[in-house]
């Protein structure tokens, strides 16, 4: 197995876990990992698809433009997410970096051969599709039904749970997107998106520090705050 992918802590749960070693081997040959900075955009609507990637670190923004330029935030992706949908020649979202990432990126054609050659990794990426599709259900539950608080208290256990899978207690993070871009990733207005924060914060369900770091005390206690069973 190569040094880097041992050292990798996607390795375990991305595309790569179903892999064995001689076929890490092969992609690490065609592999490239790459530094992306806050706001830069990874790939855009309408654009030819060349790489598929590894999101090894931080969290990557999905958005739709529409025809009179107006855009809106569909979903969010983290390590160790696939970034991309196999054998789709043109990306029909952009996908934009939220935080500092680091993805590792492999091109597209080699991606390809590996899923007809490999049955395990086409049904990881057929997992991870249905994952995807389960998490907008709720979304479109979460938009349509739930009220201002429910919205921003489902928003952030979105966030610790993907952030820290593993967290059966308390954890910490990074909001990964400005109150502007959490305001239209809810349908709320900023104004309320900081009310009802504040609300949390006032209720001990999160503490905030430097506006942009959250601590959860009690996830259970966050989950019930989004309205959740």
């Amino acid at each position: 197995m190569p040094r880097v992918c041992r050292a990798c802590e996607a390795r375990h749960g991305g595309i790569c876990s179903v892999l064995n070693a001689t076929q890490l081997v092969e992609l690490n040959k065609h592999s490239t990992r790459r530094s992306i900075d806050i706001g830069t955009e990874v790939v855009g609507q309408g654009e030819n698809v060349t790489n598929y990637s590894n999101i090894l670190r931080g969290v990557v923004k999905l958005s739709k433009m529409m025809a009179d330029g107006r855009q809106q935030i569909v979903g969010l992706q983290f390590a160790p997410d696939f970034l991309g949908r196999p054998f789709s020649r043109e990306s029909a979202l952009t996908a934009e970096a939220a935080t500092e990432t680091e993805i590792c990126a492999f091109p597209r054609v080699v991606i390809e051969r590996m899923i007809s050659e490999t049955p395990e990794l086409e049904h990881q990426l057929y997992d991870q599709s249905l994952k995807e599709l389960d998490e907008a259900r709720d979304w479109m539950l979460t938009l349509g039904r739930k009220t201002a608080r429910e919205k921003v208290a489902s928003f952030l256990h979105l966030i610790a749970t993907h952030v820290d899978p593993e967290a059966d207690d308390g954890c910490e993070f990074e909001l990964p997107l400005s109150r502007a871009d959490i305001a239209d990733f809810l349908g709320l207005t900023i104004e309320t998106v900081s009310r009802q924060m504040t609300k949390l914060r006032k209720e001990r369900v999160i503490l905030i520090e430097n506006n942009r770091h959250v601590i959860v005390p009690d996830i259970e206690a966050l989950n019930e705050a989004a309205g959740n069973d």
